[in-house]
């Protein structure tokens, strides 16, 4: 968390793209935590599936979709 301001910045000041696919039923890391984003990359795709924190595992399908059609 103490790097959380440098990575802020750095965002705010390049403008990457950015994907945050978020399982929205997380309780670790909650909704508001991916939508912070678009205030730093306005661009920002928030992208909240139907899932928990190991989203990855139960939604790989999807989340490799979604990054093959932003990054690939």
């Amino acid at each position: 968390m103490a790097l959380y301001p440098a990575f802020q910045e750095y965002l705010r000041k390049n403008q990457p793209r950015l994907l945050a696919i978020w399982g929205k039923n997380d309780p670790s890391f909650i909704e508001p935590g991916a939508e912070a984003f678009k205030r730093d990359v306005p661009e920002a795709e928030v992208v909240l599936l139907n899932a928990g924190h190991f989203a990855v595992e139960s939604q790989y399908k999807t989340i490799a979709a979604h990054m093959i059609r932003i990054f690939g």
